[in-house]
């Protein structure tokens, strides 16, 4: 992947999508499938908001049984097993327990009956998917015992035992973002990172493309275009009022979606779900309250969602500690064996998404349920341009290809659809992924006793993995207190676009997703980069602190 100004500028293209996370980067890829000529830009980093900071699960839309919307359901379980064919490497299954208690709502009966109309409905969830390890099995039920002994510190208070089932979760959103976007920038998509839309181009009623500004230099530039597809999430309706004076009708309202990272193993081979403080009053059959999950991931537990209407402007979210310790007594109030500190917290994750319509004051909150798509030459005369506002990660394939309909509509094509809902990406191109992790050591020469290095690597690199070759060359061994190659830092640079220290640690490696890697490793890591990028000492140390902003940002609280 290589940033070209150069070529943005010199060529007309038929599309120009704004916004570079999991719903921009899907739609480049699908538009270029078609024979269309794209460009990409992106703000800041490649999936370095809502995307990067999301729970890291792909919902099949198992809940949507209590609202009985059925063609919700169907068509998010279609998503988790495309994502879950498409890239293998980077989307597995997650078994999930719900602890039962007593009959009624909160009880064997309900759930199961739920669980199981859920897997009839599904009934083509494993098609196309090879490997058994990956495939969504059918929900069952399991007895007290067998919950307390995966759970001891459960309330066994009218326990009867629990539901299983399964759902999807990501092993890193960003990676995933970057698989997606490869494939484009391979099939000729022109990709810039850190180049900011700040204006559209117009001719009477027509979008001609966007104006930018190269926000590693400060330059301007403009990117020619027939149509423009806005997918710049929270950012989108700015976009819309400053260049065109569009406000969209109703004007879009967000929740600040927030988990957190802890480093106690609570739970390892399920997630357990647990009764929050909140109940959903879209649900036509609903339990108790809403679930909050401590969920395995990595060698850590995500636990989350707490959804906050959030009215400010996209770049202000944040979290206080004072916020935080409120979701941590949530936890311990449902859990109370759990006793979760300040303390055990590594790493605050939040990102932007759509919300439903509440009342100022409301409690039990209605989330959003679909993304937003614009037909700006319908709604407000203006053609050449469609506006997609994401809804959730696991949508991103399906809606972008959605918008992307919606765009060559306006061209007044008609060109085949493509299948990206099989066709593999970059690094999903393999069937075993054990098979996979025996050819990564052999042909890197990585420790056969260390499988969180070998692991680490057939995640984040699939099939691709061999690219790291010519690196390690150059780059020996790993970097500090980390199961990261210095090649990959490396090979983020020359092959992926990072430009910044964040670029590495937080999106292209696994060394800051979970926690501060340490300062050794951040220096490490800085003077490789200065190395491949010509920084002089006084850029490195800038980086340096940057970086360490970012973490303490997402690791203090604010």
């Amino acid at each position: 992947m290589k940033r070209s100004i150069e070529a943005a500028t010199s060529t007309n293209y038929d599309m120009v999508i704004i916004g570079g996370g999991i719903f921009g980067v899907c739609a480049a890829w699908d538009a270029v499938l078609r024979g269309y000529k794209v460009a990409i830009i992106e703000r800041n980093d490649w999936g370095g908001g809502a995307s990067a900071n999301c729970f890291k699960m792909v919902h099949g839309g198992i809940r949507y049984i209590q609202h009985g919307d059925i063609v919700r359901l169907r068509g998010s379980c279609a998503e988790r097993s495309a994502f879950l064919r498409v890239a293998p490497h980077l989307v597995e299954p997650l078994p999930i327990v719900i602890p039962t208690y007593g009959h009624g709502m909160k009880g064997k009966e309900v759930l199961a009956a739920g669980m199981y109309a859920y897997d009839l409905l599904t009934l083509d969830r494993n098609r196309g998917i090879p490997d058994d390890e990956r495939k969504i099995k059918w929900s069952k039920l399991i007895g007290r015992d067998d919950l307390m002994e995966q759970f001891p510190g459960l309330d066994s208070n009218g326990l009867t035992g629990g539901a299983l089932f399964c759902d999807g979760q990501m092993y890193s959103p960003p990676r995933l973002v970057l698989a997606f976007l490869r494939s484009a920038v391979d099939a000729g998509v022109c990709a810039l990172n850190y180049a900011e839309a700040v204006g559209l181009t117009m001719s009477d009623k027509q979008v001609t493309g966007v104006e930018v500004k190269d926000n590693l230099s400060g330059d301007k530039f403009t990117i020619n275009a027939r149509c423009v597809i806005n997918s710049a999430g929270p950012w989108s309706e700015g976009i819309l009022e400053k260049s065109l004076n569009l406000k969209l009708n109703p004007v879009g309202v967000f929740s600040r979606d927030a988990c957190f990272i802890i480093k106690k193993q609570h739970v390892k081979n399920f997630a357990l779900a647990l009764q929050g403080q909140t109940s959903d009053p879209d649900a036509l059959l609903s339990r108790p309250a809403r679930h909050l999950f401590i969920v395995p991931w990595r060698d850590v537990n995500l636990v989350g969602v707490w959804h906050v209407v959030f009215k400010e402007k996209p770049d202000e979210y944040k979290m206080e500690e004072k916020e935080l310790q409120t979701f941590i007594d949530e936890v311990n109030w449902s859990c109370p064996s759990l006793e979760l500190s300040m303390d055990d917290v590594t790493m605050w994750n939040a990102g932007l998404v759509p919300f439903g319509d509440n009342d100022p004051e409301a409690t039990n909150l209605s989330y959003g349920k679909r993304s937003r798509l614009i037909d700006h030459k319908t709604e407000h005369g203006i053609s050449g341009l469609v506006s997609l506002v994401g809804i959730r990660y696991t949508m991103g394939r399906g809606d972008a290809q959605k918008a992307v309909n919606l765009a060559e509509q306006q061209l007044g094509e008609n060109r085949s659809q493509p299948k990206t809902d099989w066709l593999p990406v970059y690094g999903g191109d393999f069937t075993s992924f054990e098979t996979l992790q025996k050819d990564i050591q052999q042909k890197l020469d990585l420790p056969k006793d260390d499988s969180l290095l070998i692991k680490s690597v057939a995640h984040n690199y699939g099939s691709k993995y061999t690219e790291l070759q010519s690196y390690q060359q150059r780059y020996t061994g790993v970097i500090s207190n980390s199961a990261v190659l210095k090649a990959e830092v490396a090979h983020a640079i020359k092959e992926e676009m990072a430009y910044t220290l964040s670029d590495v640690v937080f999106r292209r490696t696994d060394l800051a997703t979970a926690a501060h890697p340490g300062e050794a490793a951040l220096i490490e890591c800085a003077e490789i980069m200065a190395k491949e990028l010509g920084w002089d000492e006084n850029k490195n140390q800038q980086e340096l602190i940057n970086t360490n902003a970012a973490l303490a940002f997402q690791t203090k609280g604010s």
